[in-house]
């Protein structure tokens, strides 16, 4: 099978490599019809994320048609359309038991790696380095999914993999950021990153009942996409972010902000060239303007929500700031298996379709190019698919 695979920074290739095969009784056998590149894919491109190994898999973002099961699944069977979950959750550990899909005990085969980082591990996730398990990704023909009686979800043949792939990631990602913002009637939410992931949280914090939500970015083609999800929009080249906020706010501050943009963000105050110089010298892991943004802007007792993705030791973070104000904080990665069903219920009723953030289309054999465009244009490029 093709397959875009990881040789280092900047370096991605489509390589024939040999199809994946059931190795385990709860494994399946997907033929994929539709993948994407997500944001969070560029620190794998960028090199931010360690572990990588060359001729990784890359792509967590997919869906496809099962071709084989393993004898343990029950829930599948060949022929089934499935959109795949980019967390791996065994369905049966403590914190899946209590919906934390995105903890699970049991799905990371290498996690001695993360617990020497961060304490504990997470759960596996695809196409996202070995610290994470060394699964195979989506951006390919075929992908073995493991524990795929629990993680993949049926599609409905009237609906287009267009319409339902963004279920694998950035659209429970972005919902779930704006659901962590526990958003009451009323409430003004701010989205730092009008990137996809930034684009979904705008939506669905709508659809959670924000009265306002603002989006805070510097490309046009991103806030005119955040305007037509009816956000207000300040463009951080042109404004003091901090102080637009507070105007618009009379004075307190959004009731919670969400940081949507993570650990390569940009800006041009003192911070932001401070960061992007002590990056370059290999003095700090992620570049955190935006989240320092988000907590100086947001209201006394508000929510920092963060889907954006961290992965070290960031530098003059202001925990001071956050303290004194009696700041809330919620993040994590996304839960994905939490909001498969209520999500694609809103598909299907036409309150969303999901498929508003594409840009670009591209063959899976265009992948080298879609990655290299896309680093380099955030404006006009914000969600590419591809079809393998």
């Amino acid at each position: 099978m093709k397959a875009l695979c990881w040789h280092g920074a900047g370096d991605v290739r489509v390589e024939s490599i040999l199809d994946p095969r059931i190795l385990n009784p709860r494994d399946a056998i997907v033929r994929i019809t539709t993948t994407a590149i997500c944001g969070s894919d560029l620190h794998l491109y960028d090199g931010y994320i360690p572990t990588m190994e060359p001729g990784d898999i890359l792509g967590h973002e997919f869906m496809g048609e099962v071709v084989e099961v393993g004898p343990e699944v029950k829930s599948l069977r060949p022929g089934d359309r499935v959109v795949v979950p980019f967390t791996i959750s065994c369905g049966r550990c403590f914190f899946c038991e209590r919906d934390s899909w995105s903890l699970c005990d049991n799905s990371n085969p290498n996690a001695w790696m993360a617990e020497k980082a961060y304490g504990y591990s997470g759960a596996g996730l695809f196409g996202y380095s070995h610290m994470y398990g060394g699964y195979s990704g989506g951006q390919a023909q075929f992908a073995r999914v493991p524990f795929a009686d629990v993680g993949p979800i049926k599609i409905p043949s009237h609906l287009s993999d267009e319409q339902v792939l963004f279920l694998s990631d950035i659209f429970p990602t972005g919902y779930m950021a704006a659901e962590n913002c526990n958003i009451t009637p009323g409430d003004t939410v701010a989205v730092f990153g009008c990137g996809p992931v930034g684009q979904f949280a705008i939506r669905s914090a709508y659809l959670l009942g924000a009265a306002l939500v603002i989006g805070v970015d510097s490309y046009p083609g991103r806030l005119r996409m955040a305007e037509a999800g009816h956000a207000l929009t300040l463009d951080y080249r042109e404004v003091d972010v901090f102080e637009a906020l507070r105007e618009i706010t009379a004075g307190r501050g959004p009731d919670a902000c969400i940081d949507a943009v993570g650990l390569e963000s940009y800006g041009h105050t003192a911070d932001a060239l401070y960061d992007r110089a002590k990056a370059a010298m290999f003095m700090t892991t992620d570049r955190i303007h935006a989240l320092r943004q988000a907590i100086l802007a947001c209201r006394k007792g508000g929510t920092v929500s963060i889907p954006g993705v961290y992965g070290g030791l960031p530098d003059k973070f202001p925990l001071g700031a956050a303290f004194a104000k009696g700041l809330t904080f919620k993040m994590g990665q996304t839960h994905v298996k939490r909001y498969l069903q209520p999500l694609l219920e809103r598909v299907e009723s036409g309150e969303i379709d999901p498929s508003f953030v594409i840009t670009h289309r591209l063959r899976l054999d265009d992948a080298a190019r879609g990655y290299a465009a896309f680093k380099d244009d955030h404006d006009q490029i914000i969600k590419i698919v591809m079809k393998p």
